[in-house]
């Protein structure tokens, strides 16, 4: 099972481990996640949320993060700097 290790409500570390292991575990506080989960997310107590990737965008009630305007189709990367999406030319 995976389990992240969570400390003051953010997740440093994540295993794969049997329920047995975590139970000893007690000075350490796991959750069993199904996912993506990583080092650096946080937790409120029910969801993981991923670390915000910009100062701009915000998070929906999904708990995804999300920029000011939607991506277009294709590959676009968001730039911070104009709030705009740029397009790869490759």
């Amino acid at each position: 099972m995976n389990y992240a290790q969570i400390l003051d409500g953010l997740v440093v570390n994540v295993i794969v481990a049997d329920a047995d292991f975590v139970t000893t575990q007690t000075d350490k506080t796991y959750v069993e996640y199904t996912g993506s989960v990583g080092i650096g997310f946080s937790y409120d107590g029910t969801n993981f949320i991923a670390p915000q990737p910009y100062p701009s965008w915000t998070l929906d009630s999904n708990y995804i993060w999300q920029a000011p305007t939607a991506k277009p189709d294709g590959n676009f990367d968001w730039d911070e700097t104009t709030q705009s999406w740029i397009k790869h030319e490759r």
